[in-house]
């Protein structure tokens, strides 16, 4: 604007002196309103308006001054002010830019993580020294910083821990360390989101062999279980058994034999007249029941 008004400027003193010369109303109309242009232009160069949730950080000559809040502002009409957005910006690893990263196994896995960050107004000139640009903010410094954290977390973990079992605590590490890396530049870490992990194709055939080689170990160690119960419950029962036996083989004297055996012929003589019953050791008289005899 400060080129403008010094062209109109020079435009109404060329005008002027022509109209003059040649006594042209419509000339010095025209000086006057080019005159007024350049007034106009040379006081709009003095003004610059910061829009709210922006910071703008002013450089006369080369010299940074310190950093504009929203609202109008007066400056050198040879200051330049560059804008900076103190909203939330999106800087997403995917697709083309997703993580390429490394277990502490040696797996390989391929993240996806969504970055938040915003300037901090109060640090928006140092910035501005460092990158230039909102843009060059996040190219030169969110970006390849969040990618070295990202990997440099994941390295401390397993394979299994970093696409399972231990995602949150991964998700929470990343977004503390790249906080702490970027918060002394002026660059506020609002959200840190692990989205997605997946296992390249050689980690997952590794995985699957270990699944199989776990549900082969379980369906042994079960069937060992089963055995070992199958085992135990036989000898219960032999024990048991022999126990029984043993109680028999103690309570059967020779006497009680005698009777037991006298009386099942006693009852089989019921349908012959008579028998000889050999009960006993066989050593003594055999006794003679007569089954003629009805009680």
């Amino acid at each position: 604007m400060l080129v403008l008004s010094c062209l109109l400027a020079l435009a109404a003193v060329v005008m002027y002196f022509v109209a003059r010369a040649q006594n042209s109303f419509r000339l010095r109309l025209g000086a006057g309103a080019a005159l007024l242009g350049s007034l106009l232009f040379g006081i709009a160069s003095t003004v610059y308006v910061v829009s709210a949730y922006e910071v703008g950080v002013p450089v006369t000559f080369g010299k940074v001054g310190t950093p504009m809040t929203s609202g109008m502002h007066l400056k050198s009409p040879f200051t330049d002010v560059t804008p900076f957005s103190t909203r939330p910006v999106d800087l997403n690893l995917s697709d083309k830019d997703v993580v390429e990263v490394r277990s502490s196994q040696g797996g390989v896995m391929y993240t996806e993580v969504t970055v938040k960050w915003a300037v901090t107004p109060d640090k928006a000139a140092e910035l501005y020294r460092l990158a230039g640009s909102e843009e060059a903010i996040q190219q030169r410094l969110v970006y390849p910083d969040s990618r070295e954290i990202v990997r440099n977390v994941f390295a401390r973990y397993t394979s299994e821990q970093g696409y399972a079992s231990a995602r949150e605590e991964i998700n929470a590490e990343i977004g503390k360390l790249i906080k702490e890396r970027l918060a002394p530049r002026g660059i506020d870490i609002t959200a840190v989101n692990l989205r997605n992990v997946k296992p390249s194709d050689a980690l997952q055939k590794q995985i699957d062999r270990k699944i199989q080689q776990k549900e082969a170990t379980e369906r042994a160690v079960e069937a060992t279980r089963t055995a070992e119960e199958e085992a135990k419950r036989r000898k219960i029962e032999a024990e048991g058994i022999a126990r029984a036996n043993e109680i028999l083989n103690d309570s059967l004297t020779d006497k009680v034999l005698l009777n037991q055996c006298i009386d099942a012929y006693r009852e089989a003589a019921k349908e012959n007249p008579v028998y000889a019953v050999p009960c006993g050791s066989g050593n003594g008289t055999p006794v003679i029941v007569d089954g003629s005899r009805r009680n």
